[in-house]
Parts: structure tokens; C-alpha cells; sequence
């Protein structure tokens, strides 16, 4: 059973996909929270549409001095190339932003397994986890992250044990 991943969110400042302001990561190794990170990071030209703002509550003046994502790109990158990356509503969202974010800053796309929690469940995350009693302080990329690495969690211990049967 496969038991390390790496669980990430991301948040955006406005509707393109290469305009990440949040990243929040959790490394499970051995089925144990290894790392967490939470970074702010600063879309280009640090410019916000009001309407994603009032979703997570992230403004351009807490980017402001926040480095770019090419910048942070060294720090995250161990935790996705070559990994088992899990995201929810990833393959809609979360690796879409990934893949644009680098393409915008030239820089190549790893390669990585993508899992989906929203296609396992097929539920919201903020449903999810009042079902399963998960924390969550919703569109805070890092709590995001969090409650997601408990979800495939969970839906592996239920595959390890449907298995079994």
C-alpha cells in the first residue's frame, strides 16, 4: 500500500490558471505528516480580481513583498517531481495550475502520478470533511492540502482493506 505523497493546493489571485497567490503542501511519508509549507506567492504583476479575494482573502498587499513563483519553484519541486502528488479537483484545477504557472515562467513540467480526491469521493472538499470530521479552514491553500492528505488517507486505508476482502 502505497503510503507516502505529496498533498498540494493552490490558491489563484483571478481566473488564469498561471496566477497562483497560495501554495499549500503536505509531504506524507510512511502515512506521517513529514513537511507542511505555506507560501504566499506573488502572481505576476501582484494583481487580484475582488472576486477571488472575498474566496480566500488573500489581497496584493499581503503578496506584495511575497517572491514570485519561479522563485520558490526550487523549494517546492522535490515534493512533485517524480511523486505521488494528490490534489483535489486537481486534474480540473490544482495540476492545471501547476503545468500553466511553470509554462508562464518557462520552466519545464515535471513528471508526477496525479490523484484526484474529488474523482475518488466524487463529493466537495468542504463536504467531505464535515462528513468525516477533517478540519478545514477552507480556501487556505495549506488547511486545504491538510484535509486532502487525510482524505487519500483514508481512501487508502479503505482500498487496503476492500483487498483484503
Amino acid at each position: 500500500m502505497t503510503t507516502s505523497f505529496t498533498a498540494i493546493d493552490f490558491e489563484t489571485a483571478q481566473g488564469k490558471r498561471w496566477s497562483i497567490c497560495q501554495v499549500g503542501l503536505v509531504r506524507i511519508e510512511n502515512g506521517s505528516i513529514r513537511d507542511r509549507l505555506s507560501l504566499l506567492v506573488q502572481p505576476p504583476g501582484n494583481y487580484y480580481w475582488n472576486n477571488f479575494i472575498e474566496i480566500h482573502g488573500i489581497t496584493p498587499e499581503h503578496t506584495a513583498n511575497a517572491p514570485t513563483f519561479n522563485a520558490i519553484w526550487k523549494q517546492i519541486e522535490p515534493y512533485i517531481t517524480g511523486q505521488i502528488v494528490v490534489a483535489h479537483n486537481g486534474f480540473a484545477f490544482d495540476f492545471q495550475c501547476l503545468n500553466q504557472t511553470l509554462a508562464y515562467y518557462n520552466i519545464e513540467v515535471p513528471s508526477f502520478s496525479g490523484h484526484c480526491t474529488y474523482k475518488i469521493f466524487r463529493a466537495n472538499l468542504a463536504s467531505l470533511c464535515r462528513t468525516h470530521g477533517i478540519k478545514l479552514n477552507h480556501h487556505d491553500a495549506l488547511s486545504d492540502a491538510l484535509a486532502c492528505a487525510e482524505l487519500f488517507q483514508l481512501h487508502l486505508k479503505q482500498n487496503n482493506v476492500n483487498s483484503r476482502k
